[in-house]
């Protein structure tokens, strides 16, 4: 690949050892901020549950934490923008450490309001997650952009899996400090985004985006060493592409976040303690990030719209396997829960190729914000949903319903296959 040296630099940097670096670094920080999305999730519905004594509201977290995510997305992919992916990324995730800070404070003082709020900016470690994905891609080449993105999104597995497993122990050790034990998690949440933010402020150089520039610019200077045009993006229809990618992205995230939010509530519900919910949700995390490695290969080979229509399908199945497991069996519902898992992960890879594919270095961070915000929105809307539909109808409405939801992935898919050919 083109070696060029960014801007203050004398000595060429080859991008593929850059590549190999940045992916170290990247990998080493979405550890840790898996840790700190998990253990939130995990029990951020059952918090809410104990302070207001309702179940109709218990989805108000995940609405408020994934709403903060997306005005975090604009910033993160602002800042990315104008300074590089290094500051945008780790100042999103100090945010997300002063939000779990805040999230303590309200569960010491039995404050809903305050904890309302530090939901609101917790968000912002779930936004800087996903937008690390983006900066894995910078710098691959176009046929293993989904492998780069697919690296990025399978370290979190280790952080997601054992987030929710320490759901028990990091509550009682918050109990030591005389705080409730719902608050345990959040302590852990906020170190491990505070220590995700160190991590990349320190080691995240050089910066994937601002490189890429520096290599797109010596590219046009040397017409000789430019490498032959994406095929995507010779389709003449960015609109249309950044449509479709957000679109897949957008319903995965909806109806994923509808039912993971309402399952511990859901369980608890029927007499199960928040080890076996931890546990579910746990496998849940770890089939969203951990058939990374296979579905960025499959995207790759096989392309975009086909692993975006198993999207779809795979989601579908999550939704009438949840609807129909008796709630005393806590292996259906984690089978469920990982399928719901698992869909997500195909329709985030493939989505995420689509966008990166159609849209150009000048304008991309910006863009890969503005999309993410949508993303977010999606969540919020199913995580605030959510409640209200079990509240009236019940679980296994919601579930069922959200698979039905997301066969609409294929007529759009359908449609946009004969274009992008």
């Amino acid at each position: 690949m083109t070696s060029t040296a960014p801007a203050g630099t004398t000595a060429p940097i080859s991008a593929d050892r850059a590549q190999r670096r940045i992916l170290r670094v990247l990998v080493a920080s979405q550890v840790l901020s898996g840790a700190g999305l998990a253990a939130g999730v995990t029990v951020g519905a059952l918090l809410a549950q104990d302070m207001l004594g309702s179940t109709s509201l218990a989805g108000l977290p995940s609405a408020l934490f994934t709403a903060g995510s997306a005005l975090a997305a604009v910033a993160v992919g602002r800042v990315s923008q104008a300074r590089g992916r290094r500051p945008g990324l780790a100042a999103g995730y100090l945010t997300g450490a002063v939000g779990s800070a805040g999230v303590i404070a309200a569960a010491a003082l039995d404050q809903a309001l305050l904890l309302f709020a530090a939901l609101f900016v917790y968000g912002a470690g779930t936004a800087t997650n996903l937008q690390a994905r983006y900066a894995g891609a910078d710098l691959a080449a176009p046929g293993h952009r989904a492998r780069a993105v697919s690296t990025v999104l399978v370290a979190t597995t280790l952080g997601g899996v054992a987030g929710p497993n320490l759901a028990a122990p990091t509550g009682a050790f918050a109990e030591t400090l005389g705080l409730p034990d719902l608050a345990g998690p959040f302590l852990l949440s906020g170190a491990a985004y505070a220590l995700a933010a160190l991590v990349l402020a320190v080691w995240l150089r050089p910066d994937p985006l601002l490189l890429a520039r520096d290599i797109a610019r010596a590219e046009e200077a040397d017409p000789a060493a430019r490498p032959p045009a994406d095929g995507a993006a010779d389709t003449g229809d960015h609109r249309a592409g950044v449509v479709l990618g957000t679109l897949v992205m957008v319903l995965t995230q909806l109806v994923m976040v509808a039912i993971m939010t309402m399952t511990p509530v859901h369980m608890h519900g029927h007499g199960h303690g928040t080890a076996a919910s931890g546990l579910v949700i746990a496998l849940h995390i770890g089939a969203m990030y951990l058939p990374s490695p296979l579905t960025g290969w499959l995207v790759d080979r096989y392309g975009r719209m086909t692993v975006a229509a198993a999207s779809g399908i795979t989601l579908l199945a999550a939704g009438v396997l949840a609807a129909l497991a008796p709630a005393d069996s806590v292996a259906l519902l984690a089978l469920a829960l990982a399928l719901l898992g698992l869909g997500w992960n195909l329709g985030l890879v493939s989505g995420t190729a689509i966008i990166t594919d159609t849209v150009p270095l000048a304008t991309r961070a910006r863009t890969q914000g503005l999309v993410d915000v949508s993303v977010a929105v999606a969540g919020a809307a199913g995580g605030m949903a959510s409640g209200l539909v079990v509240a009236a109808a019940g679980y296994p409405v919601l579930a069922l319903a959200g698979g039905v939801l997301s066969l609409a992935l294929l007529p759009a898919v359908a449609a946009a296959t004969p274009r992008r050919r």
